[in-house]
């Protein structure tokens, strides 16, 4: 058997080694993408921050203890299709990309990631402006 039939992909263990066969053959990547329906939005929850404002670290007991609600930002929007124009329209009335505040626990958890949350517009609290001070 050459060097060149092993490149191919016959199976078997190759000068290359069996750790570059596997990671040839297992290399598919799934891509998911939800797009929420009626009045929901995807958001993916945002860490806590680890120090206070004056510098003192607040080990994760302490942070997830101290917060009723959580910040997090809006990756999909519910839409639908404007029939005049035929492009996608925002229906939720909540801008992509917006930061917005939930109460901590709301929504239904994605299963393959479990800072993702889909919820119901109704249970934003308000979007959030930040702007950062020089």
């Amino acid at each position: 058997m050459t060097h060149n039939e092993d490149e191919k992909g016959s199976g078997g263990t190759t000068s290359t080694g069996p750790e570059k066969i596997s990671a040839r053959y297992n290399s598919k990547k799934t891509i998911r993408r939800i797009n929420p329906l009626g009045m929901r939005v995807l958001v993916k929850i945002r860490d806590l921050e680890e120090t206070t404002e004056g510098g003192l670290y607040l080990p994760e007991n302490a942070r997830s203890k101290m917060s009723e609600s959580v910040l997090a930002e809006v990756l999909e929007v519910a839409s639908a299709i404007d029939e005049d124009t035929d492009e996608e329209a925002n229906i939720s009335g909540i801008p992509h990309g917006a930061l917005v505040l939930i109460e901590k626990g709301i929504g239904v958890c994605v299963p393959w990631d479990d800072a993702l949350r889909v919820i119901e517009t109704k249970d934003v609290l308000g979007i959030v402006n930040e702007v950062e001070l020089v």
